[in-house]
């Protein structure tokens, strides 16, 4: 699944467009490396997140196209 698609399901970011705009600008970081939005998540990959004055570093538990609301935090795991 792409980079930007991911972090719009597990709603990490409300909308795909600005999780896109967010990978353009190289505020997202996959496994140390800055990365593109067309980047294919793999589970066990650790996604840094710089938005705002925030940082988020989570890792990738598990990849699905459609999730309930509820269920979106199980998609990934909090690391700071």
């Amino acid at each position: 699944m792409r980079l930007d698609k991911y972090l719009k399901v597990a709603r990490i970011i409300k909308r795909r467009q600005t999780a896109n705009e967010a990978c353009d600008a190289g505020r997202v970081v996959v496994n140390g490396n800055p990365a593109r939005a067309s980047y294919e998540v793999k589970i066990g990959d650790v996604l840094e997140i710089r938005f705002g004055g925030n940082t988020t570093k989570v890792s990738v538990a598990e990849i699905r196209e459609n999730v309930r609301k509820e269920d979106a935090e199980k998609l990934y795991n909090v690391i700071q």
